[in-house]
């Protein structure tokens, strides 16, 4: 931003931004008849959409003065932007124009009123005065580390092996400064090594002979950072014998400008270093990077480059096909480019023509970076493989910016496959070739995540002609989705080095991972999540799960968002947080740097097996005694029950109130375990109510029961195990009840009793002094009593001074707080966004409320029994002031119930109740709108499998929205809410 004067000598402050869509209007007005002389008539929408560099300057009231846009070709009208280089030295005298140094106007407009260079050298002590204005910022820290004469001793002290250089304008100001010295030992070993992940090793230095220096200290005015890298030609040819050039930076620091030409080191998983390793080779400065289409005399070259790489077969069967036919073996046309330096084969890029465009817009959220309407069906490719040499990293955005010139391609997707697909051997057809290939490691930083969206499921053979296209609907095999096109090629992102721990892979982990990962201007370099068992499983647990599913995520889910791509994973427990060093202990005595602190979304657990109702086991855990809290643990005790107790005999003892008791009664029996083998136990519960939002529920659920010969046991709490002896192996439980105790022989005992706070998570929060009462303790934004902590999800719960024991993240759907947790920290790394600003005192004293909403849980019995609850559990009391618990309240309410005495003299309006069917006949739908029309409640028992993720669009919406849906009830047109509400969503 800087302010400017305009013809009539008025001042006026300016910006100079991105160009937006929703700028098209005002540039078209300021197009004239002269612009349309010099550039043609332009359809501005077109240009803004094709453009690689659109640029707009506005004034403070955001009115555009001017705009240009600037693509990497000329005009289509003049010449084939793939072949525009011949056709400029032909016609012009321009030999130094290149496609890297070279960007055509096909655009300027402006308001009628808005119609150099750098010299370097060794740094003089006289430069002193000069340079020191522009180290203000950073004088303080420096001068702590080395005394306030710090800059003036550095220049003095230069030598054959320490450096100081300036770099100035004509004008013989100081812009910015260097200094260099060359270090006698590996700078960092803590690093992966660039062969491990790139194609083509950096030149090994010689033994024992030092060939790189580091600069230690670099400023530069902000007016002229952007030229940054000139200064490191003039470096360089300080150490005519050293090839690298290295930078350590904080990992708390911004990313400045010079950084983006250096190639980041990957730190590895064991590195406890708080700072960054950037690096740089000398080959580097080479401005020859030329890209062209491949010939057959490139396969040699080719294959050195790709000998080191884990996919070059698959790479090199690609390339040979390509010679051979242009085209793969299913006949996809197919392009290869390759990229070259001196002559010399540095890179490869095979991309194809995107056939699968359809599904990929209907599954994919591709219309946030592009319009649809503006690429034609054959400008769309898939880019298959992508290798470059890591010394020419900087030209990774230029190499695809090319290949989209030369393929005439406006976008470019990657696929990224599940891993687990290289591991199982029956994926049903269409099985994709390379599915699990992840050749693009150097580039994918280069490229934006696309997010999934939301499917509706339709009842295609109902639809019959009506039903959208097979090729939109058809069920292929899930993958991630990465994205470029000509506007991104030019589009910086803005990089965060601060490193991020996340505890617990729980819904609410996720979810906060999965908003910092998508940020399209973002890139975070140092997501790292603690969890047992690491990020949640990619396959199909349906037939191995055990538990009821919040439906926050499916496996289809984690596949299309590929967390692995974008977070580094470290399997283990916490054991401790050391707040002093800032770092988390993981089991296996491992340390887990977080300097800029931690966010805990641990999972609450099913407890080990109690003794006493407050008391927690201790002893040896028999091994035929089962609890179960994740995909992990279902995975290894379907596998144990198949060898161990299945086609055996002996009886399951399943304990515990949760709802995942009828989950596990309906697995059981569909592995064929006879309902007269399973007992089902309930300890006593000081709460009236139950797992199930509804009565009839309960009732039909447990009658299911009974038919299937299941025993259960009301309010019985477990006393002993085999009779108090050893425990090992667990043959007999014992229970206290009111009446009698009852002793029951078990081959298997699996344990829902409770679930609470891990042990190990409990004891890693109370050592290290975070206020933990009952839970762990937040404000109304996320901060425990450390600062530099935050943590969301079941685990916590709000401090006592909100007055609002009641409630806590528990109440609300997980995914959504920890995308609310994640909003509340992007401020601090985004730069497009506003800085948190402290809240007042009445704002600070409030907590939060969410939205969406919760799914308690989907339960199947005997498979024809299919039973889900999508609610949030509070209503807002007008008279009370205060919210009260929704289903509080439908306890007392009857069908049609307007409104309901909650307490003496107070009379609360709560709503109305839809339903239709009975939960004998297997149609039960239930609709609960609340006193506002909007739907707060639904409820389906069914014998049909249902659309959850469709019934999940009426929650929140107004009943005038679902066509006047209490209107037509009260007039008998509503009989089946099912129907009518599949009608509703896919008509």
């Amino acid at each position: 931003m800087r302010t400017v004067t305009n013809w009539c000598d008025d001042e006026e402050t300016i910006s100079v931004r991105r160009t937006e869509s929703s700028d098209a209007r005002e540039i078209n007005d300021l197009i004239t008849p002269a612009t349309e002389a010099v550039f043609g008539r332009v359809n501005v929408i077109y240009l803004l959409e094709k453009a690689n560099l659109a640029v707009t300057v506005t004034n403070s009231k955001n009115e555009v003065l001017a705009h240009a846009a600037f693509l990497d070709h000329p005009s289509t009208y003049l010449v084939d932007p793939a072949g525009w280089e011949p056709w400029l030295h032909k016609h012009f005298s321009s030999d130094k124009c290149t496609p890297l140094n070279t960007l055509f106007l096909h655009l300027f407009v402006a308001q009628p009123d808005l119609s150099l260079g750098c010299a370097k050298e060794i740094a003089r002590v006289e430069d002193h005065d000069d340079l020191t204005h522009l180290l203000a910022e950073q004088a303080k820290v420096c001068s702590a580390s080395y005394g306030p004469y710090f800059l003036a001793e550095l220049i003095d002290a230069q030598n054959d092996d320490f450096h100081a250089a300036v770099c100035e304008t004509p004008l013989a100001n100081p812009t910015g400064s260097a200094e260099t010295e060359s270090p006698e030992e590996s700078s960092n070993a803590t690093c992966e090594d660039p062969e491990e992940k790139d194609p083509k090793s950096v030149p090994e230095p010689g033994q024992n002979v030092p060939n790189a220096f580091c600069i230690q200290l670099f400023f530069i005015d902000k007016k002229y950072e952007m030229r940054s890298v000139d200064f490191l030609p003039y470096i360089f040819k300080l150490f005519p014998d050293r090839d690298f050039c290295v930078i350590s930076v904080p990992k708390l620091g911004p990313e400045f400008p010079l950084l983006q030409t250096f190639l980041r080191a990957v730190p590895q998983s064991s590195s406890t270093l708080p700072h960054e390793l950037y690096i740089y080779h000398r080959s580097g400065l080479l401005k020859t990077f030329e890209v062209r289409v491949t010939v057959s005399s490139d396969r040699h070259a080719i294959e050195s480059l790709l000998k080191k790489l884990s996919l070059h077969e698959s790479m090199l069967e690609d390339l040979d096909k390509f010679y051979q036919a242009r085209q793969n073996k299913d006949g996809t046309p197919m392009q290869v480019f390759v990229a070259q330096v001196v002559e010399q084969v540095v890179g490869i890029l095979i991309i194809k023509n995107e056939e699968d465009i359809d599904y990929i817009r209907a599954h994919y959220n591709i219309e946030n970076f592009i319009y649809f309407s503006h690429h034609q069906r054959e400008e769309h490719g898939q880019l298959c493989h992508f290798a470059l040499n890591p010394i020419f990293h900087h030209y990774a955005k230029h190499f695809l910016k090319e290949a989209l010139r030369l393929s005439h391609k406006s976008c470019l997707y990657y696929l990224i496959y599940p891993s687990y697909l290289t591991q199982k051997l029956t994926i049903p057809p269409p099985f994709p070739q390379n599915a699990s290939a992840h050749s693009l490691t150097s580039a994918l930083s280069c490229m934006v995540p696309v997010r999934p969206r939301r499917q509706i499921i339709y009842p295609l053979e109902e639809l019959g002609l009506n039903a959208p296209s097979r090729q939109v609907t058809a069920d292929q095999t899930p993958y991630a989705l990465n994205h470029i096109n000509r506007k991104l090629t030019m589009e910086p992102k803005a990089t965060v080095n601060i490193r991020i721990v996340v505890v617990g892979a729980s819904d609410t982990g996720i979810s906060f991972l999965e908003v910092l990962a998508f940020c399209p201007h973002l890139r975070f370099n140092n997501l790292t999540l603690i969890s047992k068992h690491g990020l949640p499983s990619y396959c199909n647990n349906e037939k191995t799960s055990f538990l009821a599913t919040s439906h926050s995520y499916t496996d289809r889910d984690y596949a299309q968002l590929s967390l692995r791509s974008w977070v580094n994973v470290i399997e283990g427990k916490m054991m401790g947080i050391n707040r002093a060093d800032k770092h988390v202990l993981v089991s296996g005595d491992r340390k887990i740097p977080c300097p800029s602190g931690v966010d805990i979304s641990q999972p609450i657990t099913n407890s080990e097996l109690p003794v006493q109702a407050e008391q927690r086991y201790t002893g040896a855990i028999p091994s035929n005694l089962l609890t179960l809290n994740d995909d992990h643990d279902c995975q290894r005790a379907h596998s144990w029950l198949l060898e161990n107790f299945v086609d055996l005999e002996g009886d399951v003892v399943i304990y515990g109130n949760t709802i995942d008791i009828f989950t596990c009664v309906e697995k059981l029996l569909s592995m064929g375990v006879a309902g007269s083998r399973i007992k089902v136990v309930h300890p006593p519960t000081d709460s009236q109510l139950t797992c199930f939002s509804s009565p009839a529920v309960e009732e039909a659920v447990r009658a299911a029961l009974r038919r299937s010969e299941v025993q259960v046991h009301q309010d019985s709490l477990l006393a002993q195990l085999n009779d108090g002896q050893d425990p090992e192996p667990l043959s007999s439980v014992s229970f206290t009840t009111e009446k009698q105790p009852i002793r029951l022989k078990c081959a298997v005992f699996i344990n829902f009793f409770r679930k609470g706070v891990d042990y190990n998570a409990f004891k890693s929060i109370n050592d290290a002094c975070l206020v933990y009462d009952g839970r762990l303790v937040i404000d109304s934004n996320f901060h425990t009593n450390d600062s530099t902590i935050r943590a969301a999800g079941p685990l916590t719960k709000f401090a006592r001074s909100y007055h609002a024991d009641q409630w806590s993240h528990a109440s609300f759907n997980s995914k959504e707080v920890g995308t609310e947790l994640a909003r509340a920290l992007l401020p601090f790394f985004d730069p497009t966004l506003e800085s948190e600003t402290n809240p007042s005192a009445t704002e600070d004293q409030l907590i939060p409320l969410y939205s969406q909403a919760k799914i308690q849980g989907q339960v199947h019995i005997q498979a024809h029994l299919h039973h889900c609850n999508i609610s949030i559990k509070y209503e807002f009391n007008c008279s009370l002031h205060r919210l009260v618990p929704l289903f509080k309240m439908m306890v007392q309410t009857s069908n049609n119930a307007k409104w309901c005495t909650h307490s003496k003299n107070i009379k609360m309006i709560v709503g109305r109740e839809i339903g239709t069917g009975k939960v004998e006949e297997g149609n039960y739908f239930r609709l609960f709108l609340n006193q506002y029309g909007l739907v707060e409640s639904i409820t389906c028992l069914s014998k049909e499998p249902f659309p959850v993720s469709n019934y999940l669009c009426l929650y929140g919406r107004h009943e005038l929205l679902l066509n006047r849906l209490c209107t037509r009830f009260d007039e008998g047109l509503v009989t089946d809410l099912y129907r009518y509400d599949t009608e509703h969503l896919t008509g």
